[in-house]
């Protein structure tokens, strides 16, 4: 057995948001990517002809060149016919791989993450990313190698250079019919990522005065002091320009920040509350459910409560949110980081077409951005990340589960507490809310002190 096949088979290749690690390490380095493309086109290629197809867009890692060749060779040598996108948002891959028919969408990104880390993600044929079932049947494939094709039914690849365009083409689909955006200024802020061309692009042809940040990437200022992490830089842009709005995505475009007019930030869970009661008030919202994770603020919950609107809950991750609004039925779901699925017209978050409802918002109703982007008011949250070292588990140390143990009592009559390991990073999330941020502050800070001592003991 190859160390490949053995670092797979003792590690757990797929994460929270597929396969994602340091460019060049496993898992993303080039013979992994090789064995994920051959073991994904095996899983996929239901026949011995050369009918099957897999689209694949990336971001603007530097990595991505190399990470791009090696799945294409891996899909090519099990038959798969291969379309190249280019860099293109996640949603954009997920919404061609079903509207051009492909068996396989791959995105190569890693989100939010800086430009040394890069991911896959696999979209299914109908557009939404695999279950966890087809991603352990995949990394089995992968632990155990596939056959390769006789050499006569070896995949093509070729460039696909309209899929920027087709997807902003659909976006638009999406507003009232005649809906221009004329009269209003907006900052947009592709991160120096995967819509930097397709954002501002979007917005101009709809008639947008708009004002560009994080639209020069260079393969490594991906996320870099820009985007939906870092939405200060926007935040500033719209005091200076005096814009209507601003618009942070990430990395690759399939989460959304919001600030107004006065420069105030606005998160996910503000953007769920407006698009949920504004859904309810017209009949469309159905449930009348909004699914969200269990990092949403106990304000929303509330909040959606008072305006007879239902509130699920699920475990971090889009891919859950998603799975969760497709077993019941409903159209409206993501997380506070600014991921909003809105299945009526996507199969994942997609930040640009979050942004872009917002703005129909702003024009019929015809309300400023900041009477829509605080729609209730939040219960104090204070989240802090305590990095760790891979392999190692600080969280199982006694005196940390006693920490936790402790602050979850306290905090039992005024609010809630989280403590998860990220499934992207090695980070431990230690998340809590409550009315008493004192208190809050007190038990955050007691079980990071115990975590990090575990850490670094």
């Amino acid at each position: 057995m190859s160390k490949q096949a053995k670092d797979t088979a003792n590690k757990s290749l797929f994460g929270t948001d597929g396969v994602r690690g340091r460019a060049n390490a496993w898992p993303m380095d080039a013979p992994t990517a090789l064995a994920i493309g051959a073991a994904a086109g095996r899983y996929f290629r239901r026949d011995g002809l050369n009918r099957h197809r897999v689209v694949i867009g990336k971001d603007t890692r530097l990595s991505g060149y190399m990470i791009e060749n090696a799945l294409t060779a891996g899909l090519t040598s099990t038959g798969m016919n291969v379309l190249l996108l280019g860099p293109v948002p996640t949603p954009a891959v997920g919404r061609l791989t079903h509207s051009m028919r492909a068996d396989l969408g791959i995105m190569i990104s890693a989100s939010h993450n800086p430009s040394h880390d890069n991911g896959i993600k696999l979209f299914g044929p109908d557009g939404f990313k695999l279950s966890d079932e087809a991603e352990q049947k995949i990394a089995a494939m992968v632990r155990d190698g596939v056959e390769p094709v006789r050499s006569e039914n070896i995949g093509r690849a070729r460039r696909v250079d309209e899929g920027r365009q087709r997807y902003v083409e659909f976006l638009k689909t999406t507003l009232p019919p005649g809906l221009r955006l004329n009269g209003l200024k907006v900052v947009i802020d592709a991160a120096n990522g995967a819509a930097y061309r397709a954002a501002p692009e979007l917005l101009w042809e709809l008639g947008a005065e708009v004002v560009e940040i994080g639209t020069a990437p260079d393969g490594f200022n991906i996320n870099e002091g820009c985007g939906s992490t870092a939405p200060e830089a926007a935040a500033a842009k719209v005091a200076e320009t005096g814009a209507d709005l601003g618009i942070c995505l990430d990395g690759d475009a399939d989460r959304v920040a919001i600030i107004d007019e006065k420069g105030r930030i606005a998160d996910g869970d503000q953007v769920m509350a407006l698009f949920a009661t504004s859904w309810a008030d017209a009949g469309r919202l159905m449930g009348p459910v909004l699914v969200t994770t269990v990092m949403s603020n106990l304000g929303l919950e509330r909040y959606l409560e008072s305006q007879g609107i239902a509130l699920l809950r699920t475990d971090v991750g889009d891919r859950h949110v998603v799975a969760a609004m497709r077993k019941g039925g409903y159209n409206l779901g993501g997380e506070q980081s600014g991921h909003i699925v809105m299945t009526d017209h996507a199969t994942t978050g997609d930040g640009l077409l979050a942004g872009l409802q917002f703005l129909a918002a702003m024009v019929s109703s015809g309300k400023p951005a900041s009477e829509l982007a605080q729609q209730f008011e939040p219960v104090p949250q204070k989240l802090v990340n305590v990095a760790y070292e891979k392999g190692s588990d600080p969280l199982s140390a006694p005196a940390a589960q006693a920490a936790i143990a402790e602050g979850e009592a306290r905090l039992a009559e005024s609010g809630r507490l989280l403590i998860r390991k990220s499934g992207t990073e090695p980070r431990i999330r230690v998340m809590g809310e409550s009315e008493d941020e004192a208190l809050l502050d007190a038990v955050i800070g007691d079980i990071v002190a115990a975590i990090e001592a575990a850490r670094d003991g």
